[in-house]
């Protein structure tokens, strides 16, 4: 199985020319093999013929026929793996099963975030390596820090540049390894703001966090206004520069704290339970409206799933996925009665029969609860 190690990396002068160089040299590979992908695709749609159409093989073949000579001094594997990763893009554009998958698009150079890949990189030393630039005696190899474990055979690295700091995600491909069993189940039942299980609550939204908030909205505030009043001379000047940093670091901070959430709940989950029960939200569908959108982005409800199933996958743990219209909170947890019409519970409770949002009473039995804890009850009553 992999796991991937996120490293930041720590290159003198020399390795940062190198590096800059790396990441134009793939942004410049994606551009031209997609404009030559379009116009093969183009063509073979006029001329009715699907021997015609491109594939990754046919567009890398006609890049590097037609390589200029500056691109002889970097390496050939960002090339090939750039178009790898085109091709996968295509075919992920034409999936059926994939309704919101975009059409690939041109990469811009004033991006803040600029990488490229190579399956070349190795640790020496613990130090990252990769391929011998040309042109420039000895190796380079790079100092890291964040890895916990570098064990394992290393795999394609990802390497991008982000607000002038360099970052790598080192794949180790290592034995899959197991946790003690417990015996024990539990269900979770995400909201925004916090995820509710059977052990308590964790919030998902600390005082901090509201603070980056409102930071990241007066940052967001100023620079609209600059561009407003100077148009596209607003980059060019020194304070909108300093502004759009600061608000980029801010987005940083609020990743690493979220990161941080996910990632000791989630252990927290494989350490003391055998089975854990999530519901299988459409959270595409979920987003109604921009406030709507805003609120199930921070909640982080896509990425708390992505982390669990992995890490149940890694520690031997299972992983259950409750139906999307599973009535987890509209079922009476005691009695199973499931509200239906002007009975249910919305997100204001219930006008009728004057109930608040975040109670649940069951007008079948009496039975009285939390509205989350309710739901994390019928959760749980699936694998019991």
């Amino acid at each position: 199985m992999l796991r991937t190690e996120k490293v930041r990396l720590y290159p003198n002068t020399t390795m940062k020319k190198v590096l800059d160089a790396l990441c134009d040299y793939r942004r410049y590979c994606w551009n031209h093999g997609l404009a030559l992908w379009n116009d093969m695709y183009d063509e073979s749609l006029i001329m009715d013929n699907k021997k015609l159409r491109p594939n990754a093989y046919k567009v890398r073949n006609e890049l590097v026929a037609n390589k200029a000579d500056w691109q002889y001094g970097l390496s050939a594997r960002c090339l090939q793996l750039t178009i790898a990763d085109l091709g996968k893009a295509w075919q992920n554009f034409f999936d059926k099963s994939q309704p919101d998958w975009g059409k690939p698009h041109f990469r811009s150079k004033r991006a803040p975030r600029q990488g490229f890949k190579t399956d070349r990189a190795k640790i020496v030393n613990g130090k990252l390596r990769l391929d011998k630039p040309r042109g420039i005696k000895g190796n380079y190899d790079l100092p890291f820090k964040g890895a916990q474990s570098i064990e394992g055979e290393l795999k394609v690295v990802s390497v991008y540049r982000e607000n002038g700091k360099y970052w790598a995600s080192l794949p180790f491909e290592v034995q899959k390894s197991s946790k003690p069993q417990t015996g024990q189940s539990t269900a979770v039942d995400v909201n925004v703001g916090h995820f509710n299980y059977t052990a308590g609550e964790v919030n998902t939204l600390p005082k901090r966090l509201r603070k980056l908030y409102q930071r990241i909205k007066y940052y967001q505030r100023v620079l609209a206004r600059k561009r407003k009043v100077n148009g596209k001379l607003a980059n060019r000047s020194k304070n909108y520069v300093q502004t759009k940093a600061k608000l980029q670091r801010d987005y940083r901070r609020v990743t690493n704290l979220q990161n941080d959430i996910l990632q000791k709940f989630t252990t927290n989950l494989v350490d003391n339970y055998d089975t854990i029960v999530i519901e299988d939200l459409a959270v595409k569908q979920m987003q109604m409206s921009h406030v709507a959108s805003k609120g199930l982005q921070r909640s982080l409800f896509g990425k708390f799933r992505q982390i669990l199933t992995y890490k149940t996958e890694w520690y031997g743990k299972q992983l259950v996925l409750a139906d999307q219209h599973y009535p987890s909170t509209q079922r009476c947890a005691k009695c199973g009665h499931v509200k239906t019409g002007k009975d249910k519970i919305t997100l204001q409770g219930n006008a009728n029969h004057h109930t608040k949002h975040n109670e649940y009473i069951c007008y079948q039995c009496g039975y009285h609860n939390d509205r989350d804890q309710n739901a994390v009850l019928n959760l749980l009553a699936l694998v019991q």
